[in-house]
């Protein structure tokens, strides 16, 4: 079943230069995707489509089949909260002012959904790998990793379907991408996740499928498997050369 589709979509901020040209791809439910492409290829501008934050200039962005519409309150209600996000740096995206335990609740506030906010978010908490004595604390109080854990657990606290990460361990340190990389695995068992990054061999652990981008389309895509072992384009290949280290068969996401 398809979550969110972009059909043939292309945007050009005014009448400017076309940032995305007819790109059509679709996440699935039970299978993640990952979207890959150099600085200046489409990604943030992708992503900010596939979350609903701008609307494409031609051809249409679909949530479970139907066309988003500005004017369906109860329709972009619903994809709210099935469609979440971890942006690149999370002391950013964090709140410095509030505690962990707001921070994480913001979601359940915002969408109106209620419950216990002090055992859901130890819930998330746990789930991502921190104490639940976290839920005191401030942001700064965090290393990069555990901030990054944070805005995961953000993400996550309203059960969403997907949950868009945009080059999530890319200010990580290797260590620390390794369990983030794990974290996101362990999650994969209860949501759709879509993987944006310059990096094809982190997105190749997680991912089921690719979408390889390259100056505003879509120049090849299919199951992992079939990506890494027989690239069809010579930018694929390209990215595939000067990626230093890439995950094994066994490690990267089944086709």
């Amino acid at each position: 079943m398809s979550l969110i589709a972009l059909d043939n979509v292309s945007f050009a901020y005014g009448r400017g230069r076309t940032i995305l040209d007819g790109v059509s791809l679709s996440v699935t439910a039970g299978r993640n995707l990952g979207i890959v492409g150099e600085s200046g290829s489409g990604k943030t501008t992708m992503l900010r489509l596939l979350l609903g934050l701008i609307r494409p200039s031609a051809g249409t962005v679909r949530f479970r089949g139907a066309a988003l519409d500005d004017g369906d309150r109860a329709g972009l209600r619903r994809f709210r909260r099935a469609v979440q996000a971890v942006f690149q740096d999370p002391y950013s995206s964090l709140d410095p002012r509030q505690r962990v335990v707001d921070i994480i609740a913001e979601p359940l506030r915002s969408l109106g959904i209620e419950a216990d906010i002090a055992t859901t978010v130890a819930a998330v908490l746990a789930a991502v790998g921190l104490p639940p004595e976290a839920a005191r604390r401030y942001p700064h109080e965090f290393s990069g990793g555990q901030r990054q854990r944070i805005a995961i657990a953000r993400a996550i606290v309203a059960d969403p379907e997907v949950v868009l990460a945009d080059e999530v361990v890319s200010a990580l340190d290797l260590s620390t991408r390794i369990r983030i990389v794990e974290l996101l695995k362990t999650l994969s068992a209860r949501m759709s996740l879509v993987l944006v990054s310059h990096d094809i061999g982190f997105v190749a652990l997680v991912a089921d499928d690719l979408v390889i981008l390259e100056r505003g389309r879509i120049v090849e895509q299919g199951p992992t498997r079939q990506v890494l072992s027989r690239p069809a384009h010579a930018y694929t290949r390209r990215l595939l050369d000067s990626t230093p280290r890439l995950p094994t068969f066994s490690q990267s996401a089944t086709a």
